[in-house]
């Protein structure tokens, strides 16, 4: 690699550095950093973007130049969007700077954008350069990618077993499979997240907070996906001061006499099948980027029949429950021959005390 290629890296490296800032506060938007270098090739100003409705990342820039950026080059990790939303289109503010070369990692997959970013900067004479560090680039922004494309968010699905591969007693009881570390790691996942997913029967049986406890605010959106709506009138998603939660129910088999149970603060969706399709693109459409799904077998299992899930969080504890009809984290998907089953990829393996976490990713 040249000299010059290095010093471009460097400084695109640096734009996706600052667009991490903004990990966990930008949804629906993308993360995006910028940099501003002027025609000697000094850095002169920086910026990223860090909550929808806040200055995008080439605003924020601009708005802090130590110099003028005439003659100069940006370097920014997401093509700059040109359409009026919240904000006013970055383009036109790149444009009118007087810069003469941007870098460019990856094309904005928002239809509004998607090239026509680009395109309006070639036309006004603006030497563009696109696809430095486009790997890094996607991955940052993968979330936001996949929801553009595919209409639905981007599925994590996240359980606890032991290490013979149970999720809980016969009876139910599964508090506590993981250790304390374990449990405060997942605390802290949780902040990664736009939203939440259960199950009405995880309501009813382990009647979970779902937040981080502190660590994001506000808290993610709290989920429950239930087919019949025979959900408990007292439970801590009730507490609509913590965190919001919508309950989201199947019209076709749920006895919507129920409904009375639930609190006025809590947002009510109803869907028209039970199939978890339905959620992951409701949820989409509210703007969340990235969906924890914390569900039990029957909800997971179909997830992932249903192509909502693209990564997992597996977390494996030393001890074993044992028994025939103890708990899987998945139903059956009847599978008939090897080359049907799911295969992961990417797999990342740590310890937490004596707890074993395990991060993977569906093949595509």
């Amino acid at each position: 690699m040249s000299e010059k290629n290095i010093s471009h890296t460097k400084w695109m490296k640096r734009a996706i550095s600052l667009a991490s800032l903004g990990k966990n506060t930008t949804s629906p938007n993308p993360r995006v950093g910028a940099v501003i270098l002027d025609k000697n090739g000094k850095l002169i100003s920086e910026g990223f973007h860090y909550k929808a409705g806040m200055p995008h990342a080439e605003a924020m820039a601009f708005n802090n130049l130590k110099k003028d950026a005439r003659e100069g080059s940006m370097y920014v990790n997401l093509e700059p969007c040109c359409h009026h939303g919240k904000t006013p289109p970055c383009v036109d503010k790149v444009i009118s700077s007087g810069i003469k070369k941007v870098y460019i990692s990856i094309k904005d997959p928002d239809k509004r954008v998607s090239g026509n970013g680009i395109k309006l900067l070639e036309e006004a004479g603006i030497e563009v350069h696109l696809g430095l560090c486009k790997k890094e680039s996607i991955d940052l922004n993968k979330s936001f990618i996949h929801r553009n494309i595919t209409k639905k968010a981007f599925g994590v699905l996240k359980w606890a077993m032991s290490i013979d591969g149970r999720i809980a007693l016969k009876n139910g009881k599964s508090k506590w499979i993981t250790n304390e570390e374990s449990r405060s790691l997942v605390h802290s996942f949780r902040s990664e997240f736009d939203a939440i997913v259960i199950g009405g029967n995880t309501l009813r049986k382990d009647n979970p907070l779902l937040t981080t406890r502190g660590s994001r605010d506000p808290e993610p959106l709290r989920v429950v996906f239930t087919k019949s709506l025979d959900l408990p009138s007292k439970s801590n998603l009730w507490d609509c001061n913590k965190a919001k939660t919508l309950v989201i129910y199947d019209s076709s088999k749920a006895n919507e006499s129920y409904l009375s149970r639930i609190p006025k603060c809590v947002e009510v969706e109803k869907v028209s099948s039970d199939n978890p399709e339905l959620i992951s693109k409701i949820l989409a459409k509210r703007g969340c980027n990235k969906v924890l799904w914390e569900c039990g077998p029957g909800l997971a299992t179909a997830a992932i029949r249903s192509n909502c899930i693209q990564e997992i969080i597996t977390f494996i504890a030393p001890k074993i429950l044992g028994g025939e009809n103890t708990m899987n984290p998945f139903g059956d998907f009847e599978f008939k021959e090897m080359h049907e089953i799911f295969k992961l990829s990417d797999s990342r393996v740590s310890f937490v005390g004596n707890d074993i976490c395990v991060k993977s990713s569906f093949e595509d």
